[in-house]
């Protein structure tokens, strides 16, 4: 590994098997916050993550292996975690192309006029179908004519 810093457009690993964790740093400029954290979520089964911001728009990505693991399990898990992130980065873009298709669709089943008018007319029906005779002579609370008196 070089000491210079890494430039914010690119990621770098660093590799410490002394404490069986790996970094990796990530600028922010490629990978949005919310796709770092959502690509996280998906390893906190597997290792320890944390996180750590030593400039601005850039996060460090820390793993450390829950169990003993080599550096080749660590690089896996490295691995899949950038295929993971650029998975949710194409989630995340993917939802933001399609935000107002989707906002228009829920509106329209919440406040379409063809709702309301389904539902009025399930309503209809529902009066319609009131209970003019019960076979059980059951009293309902509204009605003042007991059971088998006729008005």
């Amino acid at each position: 590994m070089s000491d210079e810093a890494p430039s914010p457009t690119t990621a770098s690993f660093t590799l410490a098997l002394d404490d069986r964790s790996l970094g990796l740093l990530l600028s922010e400029d490629l990978y949005p916050l919310d796709a770092i954290y959502g690509a996280a979520y998906l390893f906190v089964d597997r290792c320890y993550l944390y996180f750590d911001r030593p400039a601005d728009k850039q996060v460090q990505v820390r793993f450390r292996a829950k169990s003993d693991a080599g550096d080749t399990d660590l690089e896996a898990i490295a691995g899949e975690f950038c295929n993971e992130l650029l998975n949710q980065v194409v989630r995340l873009q993917v939802g933001e192309s399609t935000r107002t298709l989707r906002e228009y669709y829920l509106a329209r089943a919440f406040f379409g006029d063809d709702t309301r008018a389904s539902i009025d007319a399930l309503l209809a029906e529902l009066d319609a179908d009131e209970l003019e005779e019960d076979p059980l002579e059951i009293q309902v609370p509204w009605d003042t004519t007991p059971s088998g008196a006729e008005g």
